[in-house]
């Protein structure tokens, strides 16, 4: 007797889906995100490599825009603005546990401006941390690299434009309710 189309298959017949399929996009997310960090990562290194080749030995600044924008040389073993000069160790422990949880974050992105920010954010701890642990005066003590001087107010390096950039998209994305998913929240749920 031929079998009818509502028969149900036999189990054995059926091949499950693992539980830990991933659709095809999901599975590139990671590479790509990566991939997108390294290039990032490498643009600040180059600039800071070229940054004490032609600035540390020069005694006046390059001028761009004069009292605005310059380009100069300091070696910096605290955080923004100086801070923090002591606590150089604790401050490269801290890169480190912000790249293990910003690559741990990267997985679950599906939204292209949280993408933009944690690929930021990744870079400019990475490109910051790599000066911590390579650069004297020893590992986890090293200085930064800083190059770009805002006016006597700030010097700081490409890493730190892509910090500060970070900050920016990870506060407006927070703010407008968007998750790494994309999902948007309930407005009322954030008040």
């Amino acid at each position: 007797m031929p079998e009818s189309s509502d028969a149900v298959p036999d189990s054995s017949d059926v091949t499950p889906e693992p539980s830990s399929a991933v659709p095809a996009p999901r599975r590139r997310v990671l590479p790509l995100f990566l991939a997108a960090v390294a290039v990032a990562w490498v643009v600040d290194q180059v600039t800071k490599v070229l940054a004490v080749e032609r600035l540390a030995d020069r005694d006046e600044p390059i001028r761009l825009l004069p009292d605005v924008l310059e380009l100069t040389f300091l070696r910096n073993p605290g955080a923004a603005f100086g801070m923090g000069a002591s606590m150089t160790v604790v401050l490269s422990i801290v890169s480190v546990v912000v790249c293990v949880v910003v690559v741990r974050m990267a997985a679950r992105l599906r939204d292209r401006v949280w993408t933009v920010g944690l690929v930021l954010l990744l870079a400019g701890a990475l490109g910051n941390l790599t000066d911590r642990i390579l650069r004297e005066p020893g590992p986890f003590r090293g200085h930064v690299v800083d190059f770009i001087d805002y006016g006597g107010f700030f010097v700081g390096n490409v890493a730190d434009i892509y910090l500060t950039v970070a900050a920016v998209l990870v506060v407006v994305r927070t703010w407008q309710g968007v998750g790494l998913d994309g999902a948007r929240t309930d407005p009322k749920e954030r008040a």
